[in-house]
């Protein structure tokens, strides 16, 4: 599957041509593949220069996840597979799911407030509570 453009659910889509994905050598073991091949992917998106509405890139820009930078820019690194093609695609699909995450609308909480019935059977809970503990208590002689 070749790394499409990012659909949101507000209707706008991340082009490829605003991302930018650069070739460097992965870290770790791997033996000497890894040291003559740059398979892992760095993908690199700029949020103020991308064709996303203004709420959108503000909302992102105020988002705290330490893969976008104070300069507004996503830095995303991939390199779990050995072939730079699995690579970018899996950089691809984890900048989508940041910015389903990031941009998601959250539900407004309506506050809300307990019937006198409940208020009441939680008074009677308190009490039949206390009088249980209070039976446990030692028996004192007032002599």
């Amino acid at each position: 599957m070749a790394c499409m453009p990012i659909k949101l659910d507000n209707g706008a889509e991340i082009r490829l041509e605003d991302l930018v994905f650069h070739a460097v050598r992965s870290q770790g073991a791997g033996g000497q593949n890894v040291n003559k091949v740059s398979s892992a992917v760095v993908l690199t998106f700029d949020i103020n220069a991308s064709s996303l509405p203004q709420e959108d890139k503000e909302r992102l820009l105020s988002c705290r996840d330490r893969r976008i930078s104070s300069s507004g820019i996503i830095v995303i690194k991939a390199q779990r597979h050995r072939s730079q093609t699995m690579n970018r695609n899996a950089a691809c699909e984890r900048l989508s799911e940041l910015l389903h995450s990031a941009l998601a609308r959250r539900k407004a909480r309506t506050a809300t407030r307990p019937s006198r019935a409940a208020r009441q059977k939680r008074l009677d809970r308190k009490k039949k509570r206390s009088i249980t503990k209070s039976l446990r208590a030692a028996v004192r002689d007032h002599h």
